[in-house]
């Protein structure tokens, strides 16, 4: 993917799943089946994930260059991030430290839904300034995916809001 399909997958998955909390009443917003986490947690969770990448795009080059190097092979493709994703869940990865969320109340959601947004299209603006071979060279790192290229997180963070966004829809067929 290049630049603009980046931002466009990054815009629609995110616009998708934030539509989708919007529409939830009270009832299926704070259900969850037992060892699951809410609609309100999954928002939560994805915000708390999008945030540092947010955070990374600001920082000058030299930052993550200095912090954790630059790429050392040629930037994976979606699918084959997706699929060691899959890998990892199956191997019994999950979110870890500042990433598992808080509950989460119903007066939450609009603000939530609201930040979310903010930092997405923040993300786009920022991926826009970027060149090409800056999402190639600079390296981040996932908790469960280890050393990502920009490029990486960012095909990442489009596909985890699906992920969720999934998860969301499976969870609530299990609400009476």
């Amino acid at each position: 993917m290049n630049k603009q399909e980046i931002i466009q997958g990054l815009t629609k998955n995110h616009n998708d799943f934030i539509s989708l909390i919007e529409k939830l009443d009270d009832k299926q917003f704070m259900f969850a089946p037992t060892s699951k986490w809410t609609a309100g947690q999954q928002l939560d969770h994805i915000y708390r994930s999008v945030s540092p990448v947010l955070m990374a795009f600001r920082l000058p080059a030299f930052v993550p260059s200095l912090l954790f190097g630059k790429a050392n092979r040629p930037s994976r493709g979606y699918d084959e991030l997706i699929q060691k994703y899959h890998s990892k869940l199956a191997g019994g990865g999950a979110a870890s430290g500042r990433f598992v969320p808080k509950a989460v109340l119903l007066h939450q959601k609009k603000r939530l839904n609201s930040e979310l947004l903010k930092t997405v299209y923040a993300l786009g603006k920022r991926v826009e300034r970027c060149s090409e071979e800056k999402l190639d060279k600079y390296i981040l790192p996932h908790p469960l995916l280890g050393k990502l290229t920009f490029r990486e997180m960012l095909y990442f963070t489009i596909y985890h809001v699906e992920h969720h966004h999934k998860l969301v829809i499976k969870n609530l067929e299990g609400i009476k």
